[in-house]
């Protein structure tokens, strides 16, 4: 398993990133670090977060996994051993949104106290916000690289017309490029991105880290029928894909996750990190028997005919 940079930011990870969005919602901060911990101990470094995880779980505000994070650093003297990314931009509470000077001045601030650490690897715009212009939003961003308070800085939720803009416009300006771009990706979601993201990050060298690596869960197998739905708080989410290509894409996983003796959710995994210019994937694990099973991702090495079945399975 070798490292992979994030564009030409200089910074190495390992390609599967932990997606902290489960920290303070579907599992406690007890947990957490068990997770956590058992995550490094596997030689793996990068996790993935935002300051909005997770807003939506009742009687949270926002921060919970920021916090957790902090937490477990600060306990466990892990954060020379971590690559921290976190995001800003989303809905945070009355006036805290968008990619302005003055909020992501704040945010940057409140991230930075809830990590308990005076740097963040990989700050991250959430989502693109056309009430601001990019020079603002990226001045800003140099600002915070040169301060140190950032090493690195990405886009996620771009499109690709926009993505294109801003790297012109820090082209343009000498500010600091956004180095990769978060999107959508797996074997259910991959038209959008391999047609419109796809051909800018390979030109560009902009490293990719996919989100709903897993499709919600329903990758891992465990959604077969809609009575399986009410066994998981994200069970609903995973209705969509409850159709004949869903079938056909879960039977191809099977098929190979049978010939490799592992689980069709470190099958997933291993095929987008297969896929030229991906950096890493990002998964969630509720427990460290689920993490087990996906860190089998990184030393699984699909040969021509999986990737072509499961290519073939989830053509669109």
């Amino acid at each position: 398993m070798e490292k992979r940079e994030i564009g030409s930011s200089g910074i190495k990870i390992y390609p599967f990133a932990f997606g902290g969005n489960v920290f303070g919602w579907t599992i406690d901060e007890k947990e957490s670090f068990k997770v956590l911990d058992r995550f490094v101990d596997a030689g793996l470094d990068f996790i993935d977060t935002a300051d909005v995880y997770s807003t939506w779980a009742p009687g949270n505000k926002g921060g919970e996994s920021e916090t957790i994070i902090g937490n477990w650093l600060k306990k466990s003297g892990k954060r020379d051993q971590v690559i921290i990314a976190t995001k800003v931009g989303k809905t945070m509470g009355e006036g805290k949104k968008g990619l302005s000077r003055k909020y992501i001045t704040q945010a940057v601030e409140d991230s930075l106290k809830r990590l308990q650490t005076d740097y963040i690897d990989l700050y991250q715009a959430h989502e693109d916000d056309q009430d601001t212009p990019l020079t603002e939003t990226l001045e800003t961003f140099t600002g915070l690289i040169k301060q140190g308070k950032v090493r690195a800085i990405g886009a996620s939720n771009y499109s690709g017309v926009r993505l294109k803009e801003a790297l012109q416009v820090s082209k343009d300006n000498n500010l600091a490029t956004y180095e990769c771009l978060q999107p959508e990706y797996n074997l259910y979601a991959r038209e959008h991105y391999e047609k419109e993201l796809e051909p800018i990050c390979r030109e560009r060298n902009i490293g990719v880290i996919s989100y709903y690596s897993l499709a919600s869960g329903f990758l891992t197998g465990k959604y077969r029928s809609e009575n399986d739905l009410a066994h998981s708080r994200r069970g609903q989410g995973v209705k969509k894909f409850l159709n004949p290509r869903g079938y056909k894409i879960l039977a191809a996983l099977d098929k190979v996750a049978a010939e490799y003796d592992t689980a069709p959710a470190a099958v997933a995994l291993a095929w987008i990190m297969a896929h030229p210019g991906i950096t890493a994937p990002i998964a969630s694990a509720t427990s460290v028997k689920q993490l087990n099973e996906l860190v089998k991702a990184t030393t699984l090495n699909l040969n021509s005919d999986a990737i072509d079945l499961l290519n073939s399975a989830s053509s669109y």
